[in-house]
């Protein structure tokens, strides 16, 4: 069993405070009996480079990355795992004996968790969000199999300069829609993705501006937001018979991805997810 200080991991975040991934991976860590903590460590942008070489001279096993380091923090690494150099971004961070290999597991955690409703191969997809978790939620999900995905989002240069990364590197196509009018989903459309931060609380009512009559029976329907776990775009898609997905699975998978990849340990992702369902309430 390794020593406190070398089984130590942590998060550079941008606010001390508690969090719920500190909450519920400290609670996997303490049902899986593994020797390690998770701490969350305020980090001002000044600073990102003398943390990284703490974390490395302290033995960190590796840390998280929360804005505004994700992308950052890539002239601190000495490799980047194929996927996070697609992405250009990293939000997980191993210690291999100093030699540091940076990983983003947003995206991974957002396939395992459809992987348990739905199969991304061969499907089209409609993404709303151009963001970090958009950008890493399409190419995983472009990498898992899906054949085309359609970006939506307000901002044209974004949203386009997502469309051109999955069409050129990744083996889907894509193409671009303008969010500037309400969205009618096609009716090629097998999976709904919305990789914004609109419904996030405290602004639960807000809704997504699509024709929610256009959701099919069937359809996959997903949401990032997990509070509340059950936004209206959930609900939507419930009320019309989808196979609906709520962030909560996404913030699991990709601790239990980052943890792997830390501990070389599987913990069980039931507890973080009891955790998290105790903070923001079960879903509907």
């Amino acid at each position: 069993m390794p020593s406190f200080l070398s089984a130590l991991t942590g998060s550079f975040a941008q606010k001390a405070d508690e969090n719920p991934t500190v909450a519920m991976v400290e609670a996997a860590y303490v049902a899986a009996g593994l020797n390690v903590r998770y701490i969350n460590c305020e980090v001002a942008p000044a600073d990102l480079a003398g943390a990284v070489r703490g974390a490395v001279a302290m033995g960190w096993l590796g840390f998280n990355c929360s804005l505004p380091h994700k992308v950052a923090v890539l002239e601190h690494l000495d490799e980047l795992a194929p996927s996070a150099a697609v992405i250009g971004a990293v939000n997980t961070v191993v210690n291999r004996d100093g030699h540091l290999i940076g990983e983003n597991t947003d995206g991974r955690g957002f396939v395992e968790a459809m992987l348990t409703r739905a199969d991304p191969t061969g499907s089209r997809v409609l993404l709303f969000g151009a963001g970090g978790a958009a950008r890493a939620i399409a190419v995983e999900t472009a990498l898992a199999g899906a054949a085309h995905i359609t970006v939506v989002n307000r901002d044209r240069g974004r949203g386009q300069e997502l469309s051109d990364l999955i069409a050129s590197r990744t083996p889907a196509t894509s193409d671009f829609i303008a969010w500037d009018h309400t969205i009618a989903i096609p009716s090629t459309i097998d999976i709904v993705i919305n990789a914004t931060s609109i419904g996030f609380h405290p602004d639960v009512d807000a809704h997504l501006d699509l024709d929610v009559d256009t959701l099919r029976p069937g359809m996959v329907v997903a949401d990032v937001i997990t509070n509340p776990p059950t936004t209206n775009l959930i609900r939507a898609g419930q009320a019309r018979g989808c196979i609906t997905i709520d962030g909560l699975g996404m913030l699991v998978n990709q601790a239990l991805v980052a943890i792997k990849l830390w501990t070389g340990k599987d913990v069980d992702g039931a507890v973080m997810r009891a955790v998290l369902e105790d903070l923001f309430g079960t879903p509907a």
